[in-house]
């Protein structure tokens, strides 16, 4: 840590972004990567570095209050959780000045979790004597500048460019001013580097790593997992099945969607058989018991709560343990609602409480031919079958 005698970095970890380009479904940088999430691997890129005293994680607003934050929140290095704004220099600027008591700070995609020590030390080392500094991939290939006809322009010179990475070191009160004029003026920056160039300030050059890679394409993180297709997995197949009476006076709700003018259910929280099933089957997979026993059903707590949040927190653990779900197959027993015209939009609510993509979502329903208490519409019932896997150790 040089002369200093406490960590003067914070690092600044900007996970607010929609990651579009990956695809539908779960951001990337909260997918999983050899059983932990991207995000969780590039904070830890940063703090295991002595001179990095912990971390700032920049979420989207809507993610504030989700069990990831909460989790995030319970981390020891994490030292605050933040909501960013509608572009990358407005969430920076957010990350950064919760980390004002800072003498310096790093930016961090959280979307590359590979950075290693050796690289976050020399941005700190070059950012504490020039004021701030980056990582720069040397180009390998020629680069043409292609005019508006689509044709060559010109070569330029590929010896003096670099590919800029991250993390991105900078004095905190530089930075704050940078990009508090770049928001004021409206000039547009890619990365924190621009802002300090557009303020005047003269930002160092350290040598980048190729296997600090971003993830952009599914194809990307497929890469990093495990080092290839042939690292040894662990399986695991859970089951799920719940029922319940139908009760006149509640609302119905399935799969974390209302079907207005139907009977409900009887239950604790809102009775939700599709999602009970499915909660089940996943914690089944996971060896974690069932949804009894992590949501009482005497806990006033739990009382008329909404399965989809319940759903939410079963996933986040079950995350947290290293596994990522792979695939859920759900079966409604029930005589009434005809779910088919809504089964599209129960999958993506199904898919969304469990952090998985509509396409791993199975549903489908069957009646019981009026046979039975089920068939005679006394309840509903439902079953799962939850596949997961986790990386082996």
């Amino acid at each position: 840590m040089g002369d200093s005698e406490e960590p003067q970095f914070t690092g600044v970890v900007v996970a607010a972004g929609e990651s579009t380009r990956f695809g539908p479904g779960v951001p990337k940088q909260f997918r999983l990567l050899d059983g932990r999430t991207v995000l969780e691997r590039s904070i830890d890129a940063l703090t295991t570095v002595p001179e990095v005293r912990g971390a700032v994680v920049v979420l989207a607003a809507d993610q504030l209050s989700t069990p990831l934050a909460t989790s995030l929140r319970e981390r020891p290095d994490v030292l605050a959780v933040v909501a960013g704004g509608d572009s990358r220099a407005r969430s920076v600027l957010a990350g950064v000045r919760a980390a004002a008591d800072s003498s310096f700070v790093l930016i961090h995609d959280a979307a590359r979790p590979c950075a290693s020590v050796a690289l976050v030390s020399a941005v700190i080392e070059a950012t504490r004597r020039v004021g701030g500094a980056i990582p720069g991939l040397a180009v390998p290939d020629t680069v043409k500048q292609v005019g508006d006809a689509g044709t060559v322009e010109r070569t330029l010179d590929r010896s003096t460019l670099r590919l800029a990475q991250t993390p991105q070191g900078a004095r905190t009160d530089w930075l704050v001013a940078a990009l508090e004029r770049c928001e004021r003026e409206a000039i547009a920056v890619t990365d924190e580097a621009a802002a300090l160039e557009a303020d005047g300030r003269t930002v160092a050059v350290v040598a980048g790593d190729p296997d600090n890679q971003k993830i952009t394409r599914p194809e990307d993180l497929s890469r990093m997992v495990g080092g290839g297709e042939e690292s040894e997995m662990d399986i695991r197949v859970g089951t799920g099945f719940d029922i319940h009476r139908v009760d006149e006076s509640r609302p119905l709700v399935l799969g974390g969607l209302t079907f207005d003018g139907e009977p409900g259910l009887e239950g604790h929280s809102d009775a939700d058989v599709v999602l009970h099933a499915a909660m089940d089957a996943v914690l089944g997979a996971a060896g974690q018991g069932d949804i009894g026993t992590l949501f009482p059903p005497g806990d006033p707590r739990f009382a008329g709560a909404a399965s989809s949040g319940l759903a939410e927190e079963v996933a986040s653990r079950v995350r947290a343990l290293g596994f990522e779900l792979l695939n859920l197959d759900l079966m409604l027993l029930a005589e009434r609602p005809k779910i088919g015209p809504r089964v599209e939009e129960m999958r993506r609510r199904i898919s969304d409480c469990f952090g998985i993509e509509p396409g791993r979502v199975g549903l489908k329903a069957t009646t019981l031919e009026r046979l039975g208490a089920l068939g005679r519409h006394e309840g509903m019932a439902a079953q799962a079958v939850a596949l997961l896997r986790r990386r082996a150790a």
